[in-house]
């Protein structure tokens, strides 16, 4: 007889003790109701349900159970636990004679299944046993995971449900789809010849997924909500366990919508994932976690390495994790078996520990040969035939596994002789794979010492300057300029590699802030490149085509040009992009014109797929850009322990100038906002670095943050000396903000310009911004930037509110805060009881976003305006004025005796942004250790 397969869609398990409904379960309750029916006529079966981990097997059991005893039917359910597999018949005996009617004569079942040599007497006992009470009525017989059943169990299944074949008993038994042990696979096959029912579960379905998310938030989710929840793809158990994660804090109902708090929130440890770890042997969960902290695929011989074990030995481990269903085989390689997995698993590292095999991961010491590359190291050097096969296999796992990839180059290097002519090639190919994986210094050597070296011909020249100016791009704009320009400038080089140097000259000059320059330098590169037919510089120049207009605030051309960059460079493959990556720049200007949600999905995304990769450079390149998307949307301890998580390692290559105007600016800004003064001149004194140094955009962050500084200090004038050297008439090679980062900042200069008696340079500012709200109709949050400059130079009421009004369709979360403030302030110079809701809005958004030193200042502008309250629970706390809510959090849990670990399992936080807290409380209360900490809370909170 066939086996009656149905592909089906799966709900939720139960996790916390509160089930949800059943959704997009139709197909698989009709077979079994069909298969139910049967049973009440008397026809018996087997029905497997198969289906990955967290997929909805014991949900599916559960209700066939259910709906059986409404029936009448007699149930018996049993499950096998992986941690109980030496109990003999445990799964089986443990359904059948325990429940509300249990087979009579345990005692004597028991006692047969401990005996040694009385297996034919159990089975023919308990064989009775069933056969009686078939008799009085169907019997339903559910065993669950049985994958992990003893060998007993198995034999006594398979043998009882062929024996009793012709009695009404349905025995339903669930069971980890891949890899099982033989016993298990020999049973299941024989119940496949002997008829048995397949019911295999799939994905949930969209719809699905959106009445589940609804069913544990409470409300219909929007489409923020609902695209974190396809995160899960579909995976039920961990849909649900996400949905839980952010109930209480990264969602808020609004108008009957679930809506995030403040966009995607960050990885968290995840139940089932905990519980598979802890079901795992030390050196298994070891080796997972090493993964995870490794990211993307990995291969065993450097999981080896990072453990400090021989390959041979990890065989157990290994086996033991795909068994978990925790890791998959990707063709030579290991991956986490869903993302999310990933993310849980290394949620659960302390963050010193993340970073430490991170770098270890990123490549072997000096010296040493890579640890999959065995073969090969027995080649001595001169072998140009190995060689040649280490750089044919570098090039092909470029695309995939650039880890490798470098690998095989560096031992293609080290087989290839010093005078060689095709070893300035490999220095060439090496560099860029080994920047991509995070050994920048370690390439950027490789590069100079090649130059050094001398006697290269110039097209060997000009391919080790273009690798080394990719490789500048990260750390230092103003490198990328010089290498990419010394390179085009060499004589007889070929056309494509010139055309590459011209458009990697006019990234530089465009990422150092000369857009005249690059733009001039573009026209010459497409010329070049045009002539040579290669579309991967045409990606990087179209790239640069939309910065030039950007800054001349054509932005729909900038948007279409991004889009196309990108689209290029991903039908080309990453490897071959100068940039990398092209995405990136779309999310950073989709982030400055108000688009937030549509930038941080494109981070996300984009951190995803590079993790995945292995791509280390690029990875972090994204989480510098999440930082200053979590800045704009008012997510600011995110954003802070985002970009401490990110800061540049000792010993980079060059100042770190992507670090400049990504992670210090974002550091300074959160200080400013939270009111942490020590930290925000410690970035201050950054500033003053970033003011000398020779790319021009580096010199405009470094002005403005030392102009909000002098701000926060009370110094207005001081603040507009700072920026008086970037609104000088503004060129056309300058950002067209008129001396601000970000089209929100036009309302603070106006507001600096004013306090300072600056009126020209207020005026200057609203015409700049009115201008480019003109320029670009269809973007509302420049509408409203514009408005709100506007009210604050007129003093006028009717652009603030409209300015208000604006902000409410865009997730700039302090933009609308400050806008909602100014108009209350306006109000309460006349109308003090109208200025009082402006006020409390504006409140509520500063204390979402943990913005201390906002909240204080709109608190006094509430008392001022007659208004009397309490802080909340979510408010500063008058016996900790040092910390935020968030820092009082977890405090008040290490007080009380939280490891790091558990403190963010309660908070349901990354370890790392509970550490980031927990330095930052440290810090503001003067206090060493965890002991001092404890005795000042009791101190603080008990009010002595």
């Amino acid at each position: 007889m066939s086996v009656n397969r149905v592909t089906t869609r799966t709900a939720p398990e139960e996790s916390d003790g509160v089930r949800t409904p059943l959704r997009g379960r139709d197909a698989e309750r009709a077979f079994i109701e069909e298969r139910l029916d049967a049973l009440g006529r008397g026809e018996g079966g087997i029905v497997r349900v198969e289906g990955p981990a967290g997929i909805g097997r014991s949900r599916i059991l559960a209700e066939a159970a259910a709906s059986a005893r409404r029936r009448g039917t007699r149930v018996f359910e049993g499950a096998a636990d992986p941690d109980e597999q030496f109990v003999p018949l445990g799964p089986l005996l443990e359904g059948v004679l325990s429940g509300e009617e249990p087979l009579p004569g345990a005692p004597r079942l028991r006692d047969l299944a401990a005996t040694p040599g009385q297996r034919f007497w159990l089975l023919q006992e308990l064989g009775d046993r069933l056969r009686e009470a078939a008799r009085n009525g169907p019997l339903l017989v559910v065993l669950d995971d049985l994958q992990w059943c003893d060998d007993l169990t198995l034999l006594t299944f398979h043998t009882l449900a062929a024996g009793l074949s012709s009695h009404p008993i349905l025995w339903l038994v669930a069971v980890r789809a891949g890899s099982v042990p033989s016993g298990v696979r020999t049973t299941l096959d024989r119940i496949r010849q002997a008829g048995a029912h397949g019911l295999v579960l799939g994905a949930l379905g969209d719809r699905a997924i959106a009445r589940i998310t609804e069913d544990v938030l409470g409300a219909p989710p929007d489409p923020d909500v609902l695209r974190l929840a396809h995160r899960a793809e579909g995976v039920p158990q961990l849909l649900v366990e996400l949905l839980r994660s952010l109930r209480e804090e990264a969602v808020t109902i609004e108008n009957g919508t679930a809506r995030l708090s403040a966009g995607p929130p960050a990885p968290r440890e995840l139940p089932s994932v905990v519980r598979r770890l802890d079901q795992l042997s030390d050196p298994a969960r070891e080796l997972v976690q090493t993964a995870a902290a490794v990211g993307g695929t990995v291969t065993v011989a450097l999981l080896a390495e990072l453990l400090g074990r021989s390959s041979a030995a990890l065989i157990t481990a290994v086996r033991e994790s795909l068994d978990a269903d925790l890791l998959a085989e990707s063709g030579d390689r290991l991956a986490f078996r869903h993302d999310l997995i990933r993310e849980a698993v290394e949620a659960g590292l302390p963050l010193p520990l993340r970073q430490a095999l991170s770098r270890q991961a990123a490549g072997p010491p000096p010296g040493r040969a890579p640890a999959d590359a065995t073969e090969a190291g027995r080649s001595a050097p001169g072998d140009a035939s190995e060689a040649d096969r280490q750089r044919t296999e570098a090039a092909e796992l470029a695309g995939t596994a650039p880890a490798t990839a470098a690998e095989r180059s560096l031992k293609a290097l080290e087989l290839t002789a010093a005078d060689a002519p095709e070893r300035p090639r490999v220095v060439a190919e090496t560099i860029p794979l080994l920047w991509q994986t995070g050994r920048a210094a370690q390439a950027r050597e490789l590069g100079a010492n090649a130059l050094a070296a001398g006697d290269l011909g110039p097209e060997d020249e000009a391919l080790i300057r273009l690798a080394l100016a990719r490789l500048a791009v990260q750390f230092d704009f103003s490198e990328a300029v010089r290498q990419a320009r010394a390179g085009a400038a060499l004589p007889g080089i070929s056309l494509t590699t010139r055309g590459r140097l011209l458009a990697m000259l006019a990234v530089g000059l465009s990422m150092s802030g000369e857009h005249a320059a690059a733009e001039q330098i573009a026209a010459r590169a497409w010329d070049t490149a045009a002539a040579a037919g290669d579309r991967t510089a045409e990606a990087t120049l179209t790239t640069v085509r939309s910065a030039v207009s950007f800054h001349r605030m054509d932005l729909a051309e900038a948007f279409r040009q991004a889009e196309r960059s990108a689209a290029l460079a991903d039908a080309l493959g990453v490897s071959t992009s100068l940039w990398v990556p092209e995405a990136l720049w779309h999310a950073l200007l989709s982030n400055t014109t108000g688009r937030t949600a549509e930038a941080l999905a494109v981070v996300e995304e984009g951190i995803r797929i590079t993790r995945e990769q292995g791509r280390t450079a690029a990875t972090r390149m994204w989480l510098m850009t999440r930082t200053r998307i979590l800045l704009e949307t008012g997510r600011l301890s995110e954003a802070r322990a985002d970009a401490e998580a990110a800061s540049p390692a000792t010993g980079e290559p060059g100042p770190g100038n992507l670090a400049d105007v990504t992670l210090r600016y974002v550091m300074l800004r959160v200080a400013l906002h939270t009111g942490d003064r020590q930290t925000a001149e410690a970035y201050a004194a950054e500033a003053r670095r970033m003011r000398s140094d020779d790319a021009p955009v580096v010199r405009h962050f470094g002005t403005w943050m030392l102009a909000l500084m002098a701000d926060y200090e009370d110094r207005p004038d001081r603040a507009m000396a700072e920026l008086d050297a970037v609104m000088t008439s503004p060129a056309a090679d300058r950002p067209a903000y008129a001396g601000l980062i970000d089209p929100a900042d036009a309302p603070v200069l106006v507001r600096l310009a004013l306090r300072a008696g600056r009126h020209e340079r207020a005026v200057q500012a609203v015409a700049m911004a009115e201008k480019r709200a003109a320029l670009n109709p269809g973007l509302p949050f420049l509408a409203a930037t514009a408005a709100h400059a506007r009210g604050l130079l007129d003093n006028d009421l009717a652009p603030l509110v409209r300015a208000v009004r604006l902000y409410e369709d865009c997730p700039r979360v302090l933009a609308r805060a400050s806008a909602l403030e100014d108009a209350g302030r306006k109000l309460a110079t006349t109308r003090k009881p109208e200025a009082v809701p402006y006020f409390e809005a504006a409140l509520a958004l500063y204390v979402r976003a943990g913005a201390g030193r906002d909240v204080a200042r709109v608190r006094r502008r509430l008392r001022a305006a007659g208004v009397r309250r309490r802080p909340s629970t979510t408010e500063l706390c008058p016996a900790w004025p040092e910390l935020t809510a968030a820092e009082l959090r977890v405090v008040r849990l290490v007080a009380r005796g939280l490891t790091n670990q558990q403190a963010a399992e309660h908070l349901s936080l990354s370890p790392h942004t509970v550490s980031s807290h927990l330095r930052r409380a440290f810090t503001k209360l003067d206090v060493t250790s965890r002991a001092e900490l404890t005795r000042l809370a009791q101190h603080r909170d008990d009010g002595e």
